[in-house]
């Protein structure tokens, strides 16, 4: 436990921060300056027909995957817990935060797709593993990434978020955690086995219309609560300013992720730095490097300046008081005071899917990183068969130990990702490279 505080310190958060202002500098503030330039690279693409290279995915499905990994019971809850630890400024420091980590996710992708290779079986293949051993030719840095992935996959990515998914089912209607486990076992395994393709289809659809759905249903309780909006967006500014409300905001952004039966326990919200994210761009059939990195800027953009950003609203105009509830009986009980009832049911169905959601994204960046530690079809079945296990498992096992081992295999992950980044730093531009 020591060692776990002392890696969720201010010092430890601080050096993440400080790596995105590093890179927001040394990018010039791309993501503040240059908004056209990334909506033509991202958004303004979908349309665009062109035949992908073989084991590819298009770059909006590798952002949908992403997304799938990062979107999820964070955004319900961890939200919450930020202005539960740090006050109402606490959001305005979220805000700020991610800003800067829109900069070091536009680098770890960068790298990801500068650095990538194809495997034996035609796919191409990325991640900070590959811009470890191929750009700082560091062998034991990239094991030791591979691993804590590999084993960080089982916990935060899996099991957490399914013992999620059956308390929240649980309880709105009753349905027994072991029922929910095993159906939701069977939905992820039919999905699973049919790789990155299969997966990244799966969230092109489910993705957008889990945020939309949600973000629709935020929308009409700020629209029923619309009087409390200039007075909250002024308490917030106000209270930004507190120490304890930055100190508090500094945390609900880079940790918060998931939700622990009880207690919400620290996992990075949308993941920039932690160097899961790479791993999937590295499969897409990016234009450049920097055409590829802007779509992080996109995904840090739509988790916490979107997604937390309502989730915060909502909370903070329904008047529902802090004391006495955790995260996501916060979030639940904000939801509830315009919803009622249903919006009890609402906001279990959502942990459900955006629980899947989760695991789905998690798989391959495990499997990737099993891959890469032991390549082989044997390795890669073993390892889906163990995963799907840990789903039903984690939905009907208590998850205290789970969720502190989960929180320091985050840190053995981002740790060395990013001093990776930024050894690497004189690599990454905004210029268009060719792949």
């Amino acid at each position: 436990m020591a060692v776990l505080e002392l890696l969720t310190g201010p010092a430890f958060l601080l050096f993440l921060a400080g790596a995105g202002i590093f890179f927001t500098c040394k990018l010039k503030g791309m993501q503040f300056f240059q908004t056209g330039r990334i909506w033509k690279a991202t958004f303004g693409r979908l349309t665009d027909k062109r035949e992908k290279s073989s084991g590819a995915i298009s770059p909006f499905q590798a952002t949908a995957t992403a997304l799938a990994g990062t979107l999820g019971t964070g955004n319900i809850a961890g939200v919450a817990t930020a202005i539960v630890s740090g006050g109402p400024g606490a959001v305005f420091w979220m805000w700020l935060s991610s800003l800067f980590a829109m900069a070091l996710k536009y680098a770890e992708i960068f790298l990801s797709v500068r650095f990538r290779t194809v495997n034996a079986n035609g796919e191409q293949v990325g991640g900070p593993m590959y811009y470890m051993e191929k750009g700082l030719h560091c062998r034991w840095m990239a094991v030791w990434f591979s691993a804590a992935c590999v084993l960080a996959s089982f916990g935060i990515g899996n099991m957490a978020q399914a013992n999620a998914a059956a308390q929240s089912l649980s309880a709105a209607f009753g349905i027994p955690e072991w029922a929910v486990g095993i159906g939701l076992m069977c939905v992820i395994g039919m999905v699973l086995f049919g790789g990155i393709k299969k997966i990244s289809k799966w969230t092109e659809r489910v993705i957008p219309f889990l945020a939309v759905l949600y973000i629709g249903a935020s929308v009409w309780a700020l629209w029923v609560h619309r009087s409390k909006i200039p007075g909250v967006i002024s308490l917030i500014i106000r209270d930004a300013f507190d120490f304890s409300a930055a100190a508090g905001g500094i945390f609900g952004f880079l940790v918060c992720r998931g939700v622990r039966y009880g207690v919400a326990r620290g996992v990075f919200s949308n993941e920039a730095g932690m160097g899961s994210a790479p791993i999937i761009h590295g499969a897409a059939d990016a234009r450049s490097p920097a055409d590829q990195g802007m779509w992080g800027i996109i995904e840090v953009f739509l988790d916490t300046t979107v997604m937390c950003s309502v989730t915060a609203l909502v909370i903070l105009t329904s008047g529902v008081p802090f004391a006495g509830k955790d995260g996501a009986a916060l979030t639940l009980a904000a939801f509830e005071t315009v919803l009622g009832k249903p919006g009890v049911l609402f906001l279990a169905v959502s942990i459900l899917f955006f629980a899947a959601a989760s695991i789905l994204g998690w798989s391959y960046c495990g499997e990737k990183s099993m891959e890469y530690l032991h390549p082989g079809k044997k390795s890669r079945d073993l390892y889906r068969v163990l995963y799907l296990c840990a789903v039903l498992a984690g939905a009907v096992f208590p998850l205290d130990f789970v969720w502190t081992l989960s929180d320091l295999l985050n840190l053995a992950m981002a740790v060395p990702n990013v001093l990776a980044v930024l050894l690497l730093s004189s690599s990454i531009t905004v210029r268009k490279m060719q792949k």
